[in-house]
């Protein structure tokens, strides 16, 4: 096994590790910053005719991203067919920072042919699978994104002022093939999130005979599902509506035999008012951010419908496809039932499943036998004690024990480290809701490198909007910029005599 190792003397500016949307778009954005004083890098700033690699000139920031997965791939289990985004196509790597990136979508279209067939189209949210080949195609062209290389520790070096960060690269198989360590001022967690698996269900989930599986490995196993006699869904947000009406469609009229169950009071939609949307703003986003730790713990739980409801066109789709089903008497082999949870679970015999079930309302309990389970409920952070053990020493956390991130979206360190650790989608108990959203990565990603590079050079390199919002979040102001005052007719309540 070889071992390889960056020159300590000439560290990155900036190393990422993950490369999912989060990190691929900070690479992006970085890729563009001009060159200052003919600075070499390991980006390249595309050419004339927005084509990668045409006159490219060097960028000023060097840079490398690091994955473990052999290449980019987004969600693959629940790439189903017509399955779209909730988000609009505006919300891809790049464009709400830069729209004359060569890396938009509407760049990418353009490359592969397809722009004039997207307009006659008129979509505003894109397949699933199609944001999924945009993002493949940017990671394929882009310089310094490293797969097949899984990161394994990060420490600090406080004689050279950088941050060690050993990997191993991976063979084809998965295998160790060689380790290497790089050097940088800076680091980007991009770590991404995992599945969950509730406590009741995580032996039968880790069990390889018994059929329950989490809904991200749903393509995987849905022929096997569908040979199941009866299957049970569980979980009430976008996911569980989508792997329900896949499955309703693909059963027989009458004997579909599946049961759909939710924690949640009801199969609601998901929140797509035009204000109500606004609470995925950098305005919402700062607001947020400037609120005692204790108001926002209490305020996430009250916005699950910001993020974990359904959208409306699925909902309309699945009482289409039931209502269809009852069109020649009868009505369909399919249960629904929210405000119930399973308290314990197990097996009848090698395959069959027994759900305890007790519905919260109700105060009652039942018990539910099946052949098959997905679980859709949802994904969790991915922890980052692991990764940075290493400088748990120099982390500071709040009163629940979690890493404090600042508005620059950095790891508050001690003040003896002189590198900034920047996190993507890992901030969402400091930054709100709106930390996994798409729509907001092109925005963390510049503020990131505005941060990065303006702390260096004293300009920043992309110029993001004072104001996102009409809705005035607060009676401070803070939510805005320093250079944008509170409303007219508003008294910050530090001014009230």
């Amino acid at each position: 096994m070889t071992a390889h190792f960056t020159d300590l003397a000439h560290p990155h500016d900036l190393v990422g590790i993950g490369i999912g949307p989060f990190n691929l778009s900070l690479a992006a954005l970085a890729d563009r910053i001009p060159p200052r004083d003919g600075v070499p890098g390991a980006g390249s700033v595309p050419g004339p005719g927005g084509v990668p690699g045409a006159g490219a000139v060097p960028a000023p920031l060097s840079t490398a991203f690091f994955d473990q997965s052999p290449a980019f791939h987004w969600h693959p289990g629940l790439l189903l067919d017509g399955a779209t985004l909730q988000v609009p196509f505006l919300a891809d790597l790049v464009t709400l920072a830069d729209p004359a990136s060569p890396w938009s979508f509407l760049n990418y279209l353009k490359a592969r042919d397809r722009l004039f067939p997207f307009y006659v189209a008129e979509r505003f949210h894109i397949q699933r699978a199609e944001y999924d080949a945009y993002c493949r195609w940017v990671s394929e062209r882009l310089p310094g994104l490293h797969f097949g290389h899984q990161v394994d520790a990060v420490r600090w070096n406080g004689e050279r002022d950088v941050f060690e960060v050993d990997f191993t690269q991976l063979d084809a198989d998965g295998e160790a093939e060689a380790l290497g360590r790089v050097h940088t001022r800076h680091i980007a967690l991009g770590i991404g999130t995992e599945p969950y698996v509730p406590d009741p269900l995580r032996p039968l989930a880790e069990a390889p005979t018994v059929p329950v599986i989490h809904s991200a490995d749903y393509l995987d196993h849905r022929d096997r599902l569908l040979a199941a006699g009866h299957i049970t869904v569980i979980g009430s947000g976008q996911s569980g509506a989508e792997v329900f009406l896949d499955l309703l469609r693909a059963r027989p009229a009458g004997a579909e035999r599946i049961h759909w169950l939710a924690r949640t009071e009801a199969f609601a939609p998901m929140e797509y008012s035009k204000l109500g949307l606004e609470q995925f703003t950098p305005d919402y986003t700062r607001y947020f951010h400037a609120l005692p730790e204790r108001a926002r713990d209490d305020l996430l739980p009250s916005q699950w419908q910001l993020h974990k409801g359904i959208g409306p066109e699925t909902i309309a789709a699945i009482h289409d496809e039931l209502y269809r089903r009852t069109l020649h008497g009868g009505w369909p082999d399919a249960v629904l039932t929210p405000g119930v949870h399973v308290r314990t679970a197990g097996r009848l015999s090698t395959t069959r499943i027994e759900l305890h079930l007790e519905h919260r309302r109700q105060a009652t309990r039942s018990r539910l036998t099946t052949d098959a389970v997905v679980l859709a409920t949802g994904y969790r952070e991915r922890s980052l004690d692991r990764i940075l053990a290493g400088l748990d020493p120099y982390m500071c956390r709040d009163a629940s024990g979690r890493p404090r991130v600042d508005a620059h979206h950095r790891l508050v360190l001690d003040p003896g480290v002189s590198g900034s650790a920047y996190v993507q989608n890992a901030e969402r108990h400091t930054h709100g809701v709106g930390a996994p959203d798409l729509g907001l990565a092109a925005w963390r990603s510049a503020t990131i490198l505005n941060h990065l590079v303006g702390g260096r050079t004293g300009t920043e390199p992309y110029t993001l909007p004072r104001r996102t919002a009409f809705t005035t979040f607060g009676l401070d102001g803070r939510d805005r910029t320093h250079t944008v005052p509170a409303p007219r007719g508003l008294v910050p309540l530090t001014e009230v005599r």
